[in-house]
């Protein structure tokens, strides 16, 4: 079993003594999200530390993606519970990476595949993500890719 996964138990067993619903809610959300994931395709397996990340990181983004529909719905409380769970989501992530960092992680890139412009957003947005390595939204490099390419 992976790490981040033997994790996730051990705090859902302490979210429940403790008798924090929010915590306890997010883990059981998180750890059914992992078991249907381990249980599609043609036969079950255990998934990998980098595989239960990128579950992680989609769930977040679910998460991120609620919150902004909720409040443009005038619900902000149903925002501020999705912005809760995130909160709890994002424990289990790597740090994110700033806008600095992200800079230059794609300036070393664009050296790598030897970027020109726009026409080579795609090389340069493959070897970017290698290197960023869910460190930073996929929106967060597109955009800073493009940046550096046009400017």
């Amino acid at each position: 079993m992976s790490f981040v996964k033997q994790t996730l138990r051990a705090d859902l067993q302490e979210s429940m003594r403790a008798r924090d619903e929010l915590r306890t809610a997010t883990i059981r959300m998180v750890l059914s999200a992992l078991s249907n994931e381990e249980v599609a395709g043609t036969s079950a397996r255990e998934l990998s530390d980098d595989e239960v990340q990128t579950v992680l990181r989609r769930e977040a983004k679910k998460r991120r993606e609620a919150a902004a529909a909720f409040a443009a719905g005038g619900r902000p409380e149903r925002a501020e519970r999705e912005l809760a769970e995130l909160a709890v989501l994002e424990t289990y992530l790597p740090t994110q990476l700033d806008d600095a960092a992200l800079g230059a992680l794609v300036s070393a890139a664009i050296e790598q595949v030897g970027g020109q412009g726009p026409g080579d957003m795609g090389r340069v947005m493959k070897a970017a993500q290698a290197a960023v390595a869910g460190r930073a939204d996929g929106a967060r490099v597109s955009s800073e890719v493009r940046r550096q390419l046009t400017g």
